[in-house]
């Protein structure tokens, strides 16, 4: 094993952590946008979680399973999202605090 598994296990926890994210903002305002990057958080960890293992496990292939790494980052990145941040600082931004809304089931969801 060599130390493109870390940086690929980097990579997954990243991937893992932006999942979250989008989940307690969709728990926390309702929007679509939160709603529909959270279920596609799923399977991008899933591809993530494979590229680690392909990277771990064999090491012809160590490139192949970063790529995909990398390539589920990138797509988790390419899902359209509200804006919910107006004007919070970084640490807010970080970790996935919003405003709360309590009216989430008069919004038009997916």
């Amino acid at each position: 094993m060599s130390y493109l598994a870390y940086v690929a296990g980097f990579g997954v926890a990243v991937t893992v952590f932006l999942w979250l994210r989008d989940l307690r903002i969709f728990y926390r305002t309702g929007l679509p946008g939160y709603r529909k990057a959270a279920y596609l958080g799923v399977p991008f960890t899933a591809l993530a979680l494979l590229g680690f293992l392909v990277t771990a496990y064999t090491e012809a292939w160590e490139l192949l399973g970063l790529g995909l790494v990398l390539l589920a980052l990138y797509l988790q990145g390419q899902v359209d999202r509200e804006n919910v941040w107006h004007g919070e600082g970084a640490r807010e931004r970080f970790f996935g605090r919003a405003e709360r809304t309590n009216d989430k089931g008069s919004r038009k969801r997916l």
